[in-house]
């Protein structure tokens, strides 16, 4: 009798233990990934939304925009970060799994090139520069900054740069190389911009670039260099302002969420996503993106409400793309 009844109890325990087991297993999850760039937006607004609404997860990955793409057109995220739109592969990608999605425009960024604060001879530098440094043909050749200028010293040069899964490796070559990923290869890359941000910072010889925010975090580390974008125009350094009046060319840009249509049915993404678009623009804010016009977030929402699919860049990046001309886009859609 006394075995028989502590085999029922322990049934009954073990029956409620494994019925507990679901409500954790099936919390209200929405899974995120992608862009390191679109990170800290999106970290920030996972926070809040978590903390506003007890019950929910929110995970966010940062695999880099090509990365966070892969994964959602495999439909293994709800969300893809992105610092640059989806390209054509990716579209055709998604659409041979039967993926339908959301193009959310939900910040600007000022791609910031930086150097060592302790580099007291590089004041500024041309896109043409730029181009000498990071193209494919300087690969191997092009080893010391004279050899960019012959106004710079003769010492080595020690680059940092976005990994190939990047979505800031493909704009930032396309707008500075002319070319997506076209690029030198003896350089350190990283999809973690904190990465980047501890090699520039500890090489005076050093230069690299990544997102305004990782800049904006780590302004005692790191100096922004100011860009020419052409001859005759004058040298712009990143910032809030440069970005709004469109003077920081080529290196100002719009960043993305991607959500999946289908996602959306599940409440706790459809949920996240009312929140990200209330919130967003304040949270860019903070870490130091441009917000986009409150109109931006409210016409995101009407596309999902309107069933809006789709992007409205053609499978391509845009170099110099203002926020007038984003606004007006979205408002066609």
């Amino acid at each position: 009798m006394k075995n028989s009844l502590i085999k029922s109890i322990l049934a009954t325990s073990a029956l409620g233990f494994l019925s507990a087991i679901p409500l954790a297993a099936t919390a209200q999850v929405v899974k995120v990934d992608g862009s390191s760039t679109v990170f800290p937006i999106t970290e920030g607004v996972a926070e809040d939304f978590q903390k506003a609404n007890k019950g929910y997860k929110v995970t966010v990955g940062v695999s880099g925009t090509g990365g966070g793409f892969k994964k959602f057109c495999r439909d293994e995220i709800d969300v893809a970060d992105a610092s640059r739109p989806i390209t054509l592969k990716e579209m055709e990608i998604c659409k041979a799994a039967g993926i339908e999605y959301f193009e959310l425009p939900v910040a600007f960024d000022a791609l910031t090139v930086v150097i060592n604060p302790k580099n007291t001879w590089l004041k500024e530098a041309t896109v043409a520069e730029l181009k000498a440094v990071w193209e494919p043909a300087s690969q191997g050749k092009v080893l010391r900054w004279n050899q960019v200028n012959p106004a710079w010293p003769d010492q080595p040069m020690k680059l940092f740069g976005a990994g190939s899964d990047s979505g800031t490796f493909e704009y930032f070559t396309e707008a500075i190389v002319g070319k997506a990923k076209s690029s030198r290869g003896d350089f350190t890359a990283s999809e973690d911009d904190n990465v980047l941000v501890q090699g520039v910072a500890g090489d005076v010889n050093a230069m690299g670039y990544f997102g305004y925010a990782y800049y904006a975090e780590n302004t005692a580390k790191l100096k922004a260099l100011p860009i020419i974008a052409a001859p005759g125009k004058p040298a712009v350094a990143p910032s809030a302002a440069a970005v709004e009046n469109g003077s920081y060319q080529p290196l100002s840009r719009p960043i993305f969420i991607y959500v999946k249509a289908k996602s959306l049915a599940k409440p706790e993404v459809k949920k996240f996503i009312d929140f990200y678009m209330e919130h967003g623009g304040k949270m860019a804010n903070e870490v130091k993106y441009v917000a986009l016009p409150a109109a931006v977030y409210k016409s995101n929402l009407k596309h999902i409400a309107d069933g809006k699919k789709g992007t409205v860049f053609g499978g391509k990046n845009e170099i110099g793309v203002s926020i007038e001309e984003l606004v007006k886009r979205e408002a066609k859609n």
